[in-house]
């Protein structure tokens, strides 16, 4: 059973009082211990296609499964519950609370939940992120890199089946970048986690086993391990053809 399973995913807006399809019908599987990139050009989906798989957006249509729990027979208590103890999320804007701790913030959704930790688990998560010396500081004297460390650790402190990641190292330089994306490797390769990341740059993506591509909210590529000079040719062609497709409708 994959870790996550999206069966024709629909997610509709209104616009001007025109319907907008975020999402036109997407079917996707997730196997578990994988770590899956999702690209695709601004408005092609993949922001919507990540919040609806991890239960923070209800779809239009369609249906998705954490394992084997399908979330639209959730009430909204029960989705929340779920999102607290089987999904992790890590923004790139950390979404960390200032007024606490690094090792207050990491244990936060543990408290929310009513949970207690494993004490040799949150060592362990701890101690990979490389925050041992660091429990007792505030975000603000962290630089972005440890900020985001931060979050990585808070989404893996309840063992969550699947860790869904929005542009993670969208704010970082490059070598902060490369360091969070092989912390998120790690976690694939030695603890079994799922990963699921949205991201528009191909060097991050090429960390990933799989990469998805999106346009106009449905899947045109899925690739294995294509490298990041194959996900720019891919992404740059598909950005002709849209500019083409533009340009012959005007």
């Amino acid at each position: 059973m994959p870790a996550v399973r999206i069966q024709g995913l629909t997610r509709t807006y209104q616009a001007d009082g025109e319907p907008v399809h975020a999402l036109a019908g997407v079917d996707a599987d997730f196997p578990r211990g994988t770590f899956t990139a999702i690209m695709g050009p601004s408005g092609s989906g993949k922001s919507t296609l990540l919040q609806t798989a991890a239960g923070l957006d209800r779809p239009t249509a369609g249906h998705v499964w954490i394992g084997d729990t399908e979330l639209s027979r959730l009430s909204e208590t029960k989705l929340t519950e779920l999102r607290r103890g089987r999904i992790g999320f890590v923004f790139q804007a950390f979404n960390l609370i200032g007024a606490l701790t690094v090792e207050d913030n990491i244990r936060l959704p543990l408290r929310l939940a009513g949970t207690r930790p494993d004490p040799a688990w949150l060592a362990q998560v701890i101690e990979r992120v490389g925050l041992t010396n660091r429990l007792r500081h505030r975000p603000s004297a962290l630089s972005g890199g440890q900020q985001q460390r931060v979050a990585i650790a808070r989404a893996l402190a309840s063992r969550p089946e699947v860790i869904f990641c929005d542009e993670p190292t969208g704010a970082l330089d490059t070598t902060t970048a490369a360091e969070v994306l092989a912390l998120l490797r790690a976690v694939v390769d030695e603890q079994g986690q799922t990963v699921v990341m949205v991201t528009h740059d191909p060097v991050a993506a090429s960390y990933a086993d799989r990469v998805i591509v999106l346009a106009d909210g449905r899947i045109v590529h899925d690739m294995p391990q294509p490298g990041a000079a194959r996900i720019a040719e891919h992404l740059a062609a598909l950005g002709h053809r849209r500019v083409a497709t533009e340009g012959a409708t005007r």
